[in-house]
């Protein structure tokens, strides 16, 4: 599997909704499901949208005037990495260290019954 890079918050915010919906997606719904929660400039969400295809994230396509992107990896894949990418950097790669300070976080005891599970039944 390819290795991405951390996406700065704008452009996962992008990626969170093209995960969303079925590809491919125009700008102009992306923009309309961004206002939901912020407003951005058009040209702001052409830069990510930009960005995210040049760093591999997205592929663009033409239908006339429209430009219709499609992900190039899957949410699961780019939380795969991203999740070992925090436990390496945070926890020197160390399972037990993270699973001591999620304990101390403050997670409740039905979280880790539902954690130890799906250890059981193998869905981790």
């Amino acid at each position: 599997m390819e290795k991405h890079d951390t996406l700065p918050s704008g452009e996962l915010e992008i990626m969170q909704i093209l995960w969303q919906c079925s590809p491919p997606v125009s700008r102009s719904t992306i923009e309309s499901k961004l206002k939901e929660k912020k407003n951005l400039a058009p040209s702001t969400i052409l830069t990510f949208l930009t960005r995210l295809c040049e760093r591999g994230f997205l592929s663009v396509s033409h239908n006339g005037r429209t430009n219709l992107y499609t992900p190039l990896i899957s949410k699961k894949d780019y939380l795969a990495e991203e999740s070992r990418r925090m436990l390496d950097r945070l926890y020197g790669g160390s399972l037990s260290a993270f699973a001591v300070s999620l304990c101390d976080s403050g997670v409740s005891k039905e979280e880790i019954e539902e954690l130890r599970k799906m250890l059981e039944e193998g869905n981790l």
